[in-house]
């Protein structure tokens, strides 16, 4: 088998991400997968469309079961994870761009707040 560099760095970046770090990589692989079958829906693509909600749909399933109940704001998540994936299931069975886009939404909002929570977590000054 033939080295391959970027699935090494990418393997690497993953092995030595901080838990951080590895929860706003799921985000941006959510967003990602949301935007590939968005786009594979308006291309009539309903094969790719499946494929890559289900892809979003296990990454929304891993953040949820990883929450931490022992902080009151695990439940909220826990609620935000669920509106998500039964939008996702819509947007998976009705095959409409528009959930998926209402999804990415919710997904980036999360992102943009976890990024900031990051920011605050390394420099309490940053708020």
């Amino acid at each position: 088998m033939a080295y391959n560099p970027m699935a090494a760095y990418s393997t690497n970046k993953v092995t030595t991400a901080t838990p951080a770090e590895l929860t706003l990589m799921l985000y941006e692989g959510a967003i990602k997968f949301c935007n590939i079958a968005k786009v594979a829906m308006e291309r009539n693509d309903m094969q790719n469309a499946n494929l890559n909600i289900q892809k979003a749909r296990n990454i929304i399933v891993e953040l949820q079961t990883t929450l931490n109940f022992d902080y009151p704001v695990a439940k909220d998540f826990d609620a935000i994870y669920t509106f998500i994936f039964d939008r996702m299931v819509e947007a998976n069975v009705s095959k409409n761009p528009d959930v998926v886009e209402e999804i990415l939404v919710q997904l980036r909002e999360l992102r943009d707040i976890w990024k900031q929570v990051m920011k605050v977590a390394r420099d309490p000054r940053a708020q």
